[in-house]
């Protein structure tokens, strides 16, 4: 059985799970992006283009990190944010693979990937938040 524990982080109640749980209950795709940092193509995702309003939820937890109106698009290929919902939903952590130094953005509460933040955003945060679809739910606004 699922344990979602209740260790506060800030104000985030952490999800823990084994990684057979997080298995079964995640598509292969959202398991490898988001468990084991995989990265999908640029440009396949679901949400890249996607333009209708909403929350972006984390696919594992169901955490709400992102909301519609601060999506853009970066030209990248996957969905950009230039903030987080709340300052509390999105952690990072450092970055070393693949011979570079990157911010890597992860689910507050259960420690999925979500993607990298990057300097080169918009207003009014300068940020990127690049995220891989396969991470992120969206629950459309009036459904």
């Amino acid at each position: 059985m699922a344990n979602d524990e209740s260790t506060p982080a800030g104000d985030v109640e952490k999800v823990t799970r084994s990684e057979d749980e997080w298995r079964d209950q995640l598509t292969d795709e959202a398991y490898q992006v988001a468990r084991c940092s995989a990265t999908e193509r640029a440009f396949t995702g679901r949400y890249w283009n996607e333009k209708a309003a909403g929350t972006y939820h984390c696919v594992c937890c169901d955490a709400p990190l992102f909301r519609s109106e601060t999506k853009y698009d970066s030209g990248s290929g996957w969905p950009s944010f230039f903030q987080p919902i709340d300052e509390n939903a999105v952690g990072d952590k450092v970055d070393e693979t693949r011979g570079m130094v990157r911010t890597e953005s992860v689910c507050a509460r259960c420690d999925a990937h979500l993607g990298h933040v990057f300097p080169d955003g918009p207003r009014p945060t300068g940020l990127r938040y690049c995220m891989n679809s396969a991470s992120l739910n969206l629950k459309k606004d009036g459904e």
